[in-house]
């Protein structure tokens, strides 16, 4: 039924051919309550912590087995899937340090940089999580440029600039209106210099023009 369905997408449908042949699909199938396998809002993410915990629970018996590392990145996926953040990219950063060399790890950098991309707030709040995200997304670019998941990012991180040029704006135009022209015009020009190719930069001109022209700049400097 539909919690069968989740399972297989928890476990990425047919999975690697290792999964499959160790049987750790239906193992892990078996293993899950049958209190998370209802149609109830919200299983889905009951399901996929569950999940987690019983994929680090192959790693820890079978720590020597071939779908070990796989185990690995399954579980960071099911924390990922639970909404279950800051576990997931725990668990992708132990992945990528203790293997650099898998042909998963450019899909462990996108997925890090996702669980930080989802949870981006407004312009008018702390950006440290879009910071984040253009750090995973920037760190899969240039090691992995061939990767099947790096267009995705260069999409996202376009967006990711955007963001962050939009929050230049934001703080820019608050100093502005508080009379702080030296504070405003460093803001604009940051837009105008590091987010050359964002939607605000037409914006930021106008305002450094602006800012220029309003009396008392001069003593503002002194």
């Amino acid at each position: 039924g539909d919690a069968r369905h989740v399972y297989d997408t928890l476990t990425w449908g047919e999975g690697p051919a290792q999964l499959a042949q160790s049987g750790v699909q239906d193992w892990l199938w078996y293993r899950l309550p049958a209190k998370y396998l209802t149609d109830e809002p919200g299983y889905m993410g009951r399901l996929a912590g569950v999940a987690a915990e019983l994929f680090d629970e192959v790693e820890r018996q079978h720590p020597y087995s071939p779908w070990a590392t796989k185990a690995q990145m399954l579980s960071a996926f099911s924390y990922y899937q639970g909404n279950q953040y800051d576990e997931a990219i725990a668990a992708l950063d132990r992945y990528i340090r203790l293997h650099p060399a898998n042909p998963d790890v450019p899909y462990a950098y996108y997925l890090k940089g996702i669980a930080f991309y989802e949870r981006m707030t407004d312009v008018e709040r702390d950006q440290s999580m879009t910071l984040e995200a253009r750090t995973a997304f920037e760190q899969l670019v240039n090691r992995y440029p061939a990767s099947p998941y790096a267009r995705d990012a260069r999409l996202k991180l376009d967006l990711i600039n955007d963001h962050l040029a939009g929050k230049e704006m934001s703080v820019g135009r608050f100093y502005l209106r508080q009379g702080h022209q030296l504070a405003a015009i460093n803001r604009f020009r940051r837009v105008v210099e590091d987010y050359q190719t964002t939607m605000h930069v037409p914006e930021a001109l106008h305002r450094l023009d602006e800012a220029y022209t309003i009396p008392g700049l001069d003593e503002e400097a002194a």
